[in-house]
Formats: structure tokens, C-alpha cells, sequence
């Protein structure tokens, strides 16, 4: 048991890229020569671009059959999450709470994880072609979901935003190499999918690189100076909670709904995800240009852990149980 829940390499690799930025702020920092925002910028175009080459069009249009599974997953991705994080608003309102409490609805309004979503679904025996084909949407769904969300709530703060400005980064850096990526697929996507590895390797180290640099610009400002050891400690609690109550609904919902086995693992493990890749991406987008930006990814960071130790120890449980069904 104690290997199926060791550490995730990648959650390691985050925190020594915090504690690099920390340490080592020059590379990052708005004196550097290094030019950290091109480089970036570079690197989500590129991500999308092979996420659209890497896009199974055959998975999306088997997947369209099962409907009901769909309009569940991409419900709780975008609808319940976020309205279980809405109604702790007016008691956060004008308190130095809030920016804390913005953060959780960042986390809450992202798309769900597309490779690891697979990796458990498969693990567990869940409705692989389903789990492929609401972790391919999700994405496409969260460039226009996740920055409504945000928008009436972050107007409401004192953080200067510029909305059109905004959309047209998001439009060219990610809409744009998708839409070319998707076009492009028919020429490189035997190409994409032979180095699905490496080019997941490449989605890593630009989202490493995001949150150093995002990390040295919260450091610069002291932005962490307003968050104590025990609003973090509170933070890990309350994604925790989050995650489980998700989980529970999500449950629900596939016995309301008559989900078969397959089709209930598919709900709940996509329905509670949240992708860092995503997360990482459109706080760059939403607000890079600020000094919250460190915060913003908080509980994102811990929900990111936490998911991937719970959901891989029940998808190992699950798989067990379907080889031996005495289990």
C-alpha cells in the first residue's frame, strides 16, 4: 500500500520549483535578461498546439453516444464546484480573506485533468473512451468557462484587470495553436502520438517554469507576507473536504442517474478533477500582469497532490476488486 501512495514525482519537482524561485529569484525576476514571458508564452502555444494534434477525433465521436455521463462529468467540472465555493462569498466580502477565498474559485472554475483522468479511469476499469473524450472537451470548455467565472469577481477587487486584453492573450496563445494543432492532426498526429511521452514531459517543465516564474513575481512583492502557516494548514484542509464532498455528490448523481460500474468510476474520477496544466495556463493569462498570481495557484497546487494520492489509491483498490471480484 505504501507504494501505491508515494509521492507523485511531479508534486516534488513543484516544490523545488517554489523553493528555486525563493532562493533563486534572478532568472525570474523583472530585472532578468532572461526574457521569462516570451519563453512562457512560447511554451503554452506549444502545449496546445500538441494538445490539439494529440486529440483522439475518433474517441470524441464514439464518445458523443453517452451523453448523460458527458452532461454529469462537464457539470460537475464547471456548475458544482464552483457553487459549492459561491456561497462562502459574503463571508469572505471586503475581509483579507478574500483573496484566498478568489483563489479556491480559480480552482473550483478549471477544466478537469486530461492524462492522469485516463491514466486512473484505465486503472480502475473504468469507461476509457468516455474518460478520453471529457478530458479532451474539458479543456476546449474551460478557455471560455473559466474566465467567466472569474470575471465579475475579480472586478470587485482592488487588482487592476484588463479583460479584452486578456481574452486576446487567451485567443492567441491558446485558441489559435489548438485550432492549428486540430488542423494540423491529420499530417502530425501519428507523429504526436508515437512521442505522447516526451511531449508530456515538455507540458511539465513549461508548467515548472510558469510557476517559478510566477512564484519569483509573489516573492518580489511580499505577497506572501498576508498568508500565515495556518491559513495554509486551513487551505489543505479545505481542499480536502472539497475533493471528498465532490466525490460523494458526484456518487450520487451516477446512482440517480443509473450509471453501470464502468460509467460511475468515469463520473466521479473525471468529475473531480482539476488540472494544473490548465490552472497553471490561465492564471498566467488572467493575472499574470499582477502580484497574486503565487496565491492564485495555492490551493490549485495542494488540490493537485491531494487528488492524484486519493484517486490513484482508490483506482488501484478498484482495479484489484475487478480482477478478483471476492475482494
Amino acid at each position: 500500500m505504501l507504494k501505491k501512495l508515494r509521492i507523485d514525482p511531479f508534486v516534488i519537482a513543484i516544490i523545488i520549483s517554489i523553493l528555486l524561485a525563493y532562493l533563486f529569484p534572478q532568472l525570474g525576476n523583472s530585472d532578468s535578461p532572461v526574457p521569462m514571458s516570451v519563453i512562457s508564452s512560447l511554451g503554452i502555444s506549444l502545449i496546445f498546439f500538441f494538445y490539439g494534434l494529440s486529440l483522439s477525433t475518433e474517441a470524441i465521436k464514439n464518445g458523443l453516444k453517452n451523453w448523460k455521463l458527458h452532461v454529469s462529468v462537464q457539470a460537475s467540472t464547471f456548475l458544482l464546484f464552483p457553487l459549492l465555493i459561491l456561497p462562502f462569498y459574503p463571508l469572505v466580502k471586503d475581509t483579507p480573506h478574500e483573496l484566498l477565498w478568489l483563489a479556491f474559485l480559480f480552482m473550483a472554475a478549471l477544466p478537469s485533468t486530461v492524462s492522469s483522468s485516463v491514466v486512473m479511469v484505465s486503472m480502475a476499469k473504468g469507461n476509457l473512451p468516455a474518460a478520453i473524450f471529457n478530458a479532451s472537451i474539458s479543456g476546449i470548455i474551460g478557455i471560455l468557462l473559466t474566465p467567466l467565472w472569474m470575471l465579475s469577481f475579480v472586478k470587485q477587487t482592488e487588482v487592476p484587470f484588463e479583460f479584452s486584453s486578456i481574452y486576446f492573450q487567451l485567443f492567441t496563445e491558446i485558441v489559435i495553436p489548438l485550432v492549428l494543432g486540430l488542423i494540423l492532426r491529420r499530417f502530425l498526429g501519428a507523429w504526436a502520438q508515437k512521442r505522447k511521452s516526451t511531449l508530456n514531459k515538455f507540458d511539465k517543465s513549461v508548467i515548472l517554469l510558469i510557476i517559478y516564474k510566477s512564484f519569483v513575481k509573489s516573492f518580489e512583492d511580499d505577497i506572501f507576507s498576508s498568508v500565515s502557516i495556518l491559513e495554509l494548514l486551513a487551505m489543505l484542509v479545505l481542499v480536502m473536504i472539497l475533493f471528498f464532498v465532490v466525490y460523494i455528490l458526484t456518487g450520487w448523481i451516477g446512482k440517480v442517474l443509473k450509471f453501470n460500474q464502468a460509467d460511475q468510476i468515469t463520473n466521479q474520477f473525471c468529475g473531480t478533477k482539476k488540472s494544473l496544466v490548465h490552472g497553471t495556463v490561465f492564471s498566467e493569462a488572467l493575472f499574470g500582469q499582477t502580484t497574486i498570481v503565487g496565491i492564485m495557484l495555492l490551493p490549485l497546487m495542494f488540490y493537485h497532490a491531494l487528488q492524484i494520492l486519493i484517486i490513484s489509491a482508490i483506482a488501484a483498490k478498484k482495479g484489484r476488486a475487478h480482477k478478483n471480484p471476492n475482494v
